[in-house]
């Protein structure tokens, strides 16, 4: 049976820290690293909900996307959410390892995932990672559909992909129009546009788009490209942990660790209902009454 250290070892190869954002907070959050490990949960989110599954599985480790603590912090108390989650990890004899940006830039990373869930051939990085020679590594992902098809048949491809949540998939665009080449980018991807728009894709399918950003992206679309396909953010990342988890599975096999492990079919995203309006595709209207 391998240490939490051998783990350890193996994600930091598959996911080097290195690789994370300057402002990230990446790596073992705590647990003992002589400890042994036999069962390990994959999940996106570190909150309570997923710590307990944890402990119901008997995982000595629980892998996460995002960051327990990404600011600095003065208490881990338990009358806090995030200090209950600390006091029961440690009380459990569970660590916790986050692999972040660093699974974003990594290849394959988080965005392969995502492209992969929606039916796409990846042909290479949004943004590509100048210290990687092959060109692999960086920021989202470009690909292609097996053929084009209408804009509004790529939407339901993607929420087809991607495991449900209440927002579901919001679209910007002519619903008619054909979508071939695509960008993806698991997470928050408002950030990323100018490279969008230089990609000349047809669509950018990404999480947590902004008012003000996407109606500027929209404004600055050429010929109406690209068209923009918002899903959830823990929905564009939770692909991620099949792969994560099957990277995982290779070493131990390789090893003979005999690691078994699991991926939290938990909805984390933090929004719990959607409450249709009635909705029309927008047309000139009355002055004083606005339109969706």
């Amino acid at each position: 049976m391998p240490k939490l250290s051998d783990v350890r070892r193996a994600l930091d190869e598959l996911y080097p820290p290195a690789w994370a954002e300057s402002w990230d907070a990446v790596g073992l959050v705590c647990g003992d690293p002589e400890a042994e490990v036999d069962r390990v949960l994959f999940a996106v989110d570190p909150v309570q909900a997923v710590v307990d599954e944890a402990v119901a599985f008997g995982a000595q480790l629980l892998v996460t996307h995002h960051p327990l603590y990404l600011r600095g912090t003065t208490t881990v108390a338990a009358d806090t959410f995030k200090g209950r989650v600390v006091h029961t990890l440690i009380r459990q004899g569970v660590g916790l390892l986050v692999a972040h940006t660093n699974a974003d830039h990594a290849d394959p990373g988080v965005s392969d995932a995502l492209a992969e869930a929606v039916g796409l051939r990846i042909t290479g990085p949004l943004i590509a990672d100048p210290t990687d020679p092959a060109g692999r590594r960086g920021t989202g992902r470009i690909g292609e559909l097996p053929a084009p098809e209408p804009l509004a048949a790529f939407a339901a491809r993607v929420a087809a992909g991607l495991p449900a949540t209440a927002q579901g998939v919001r679209v910007a665009g002519d619903r008619d129009r054909p979508v071939h080449r695509v960008a993806v980018c698991g997470g928050s991807g408002d950030s990323f546009f100018a490279a969008v728009r230089e990609s000349g894709v047809d669509a950018y399918v990404t999480a947590d788009l902004r008012h003000h950003p996407a109606s500027e992206a929209r404004e600055a679309a050429s010929e109406g490209r690209p068209a923009l396909v918002d899903a959830a953010h823990w929905a564009t990342e939770w692909p991620w942990l099949r792969s994560a988890e099957s990277a995982l599975l290779a070493v131990s096999e390789k090893h003979g660790w005999g690691l078994e492990t699991r991926v939290s079919t938990h909805v984390t995203d933090p929004w719990t209902t959607h409450a249709p309006m009635p909705f029309a595709e927008p047309t000139v209207s009355a002055p004083d009454q606005p339109t969706a």
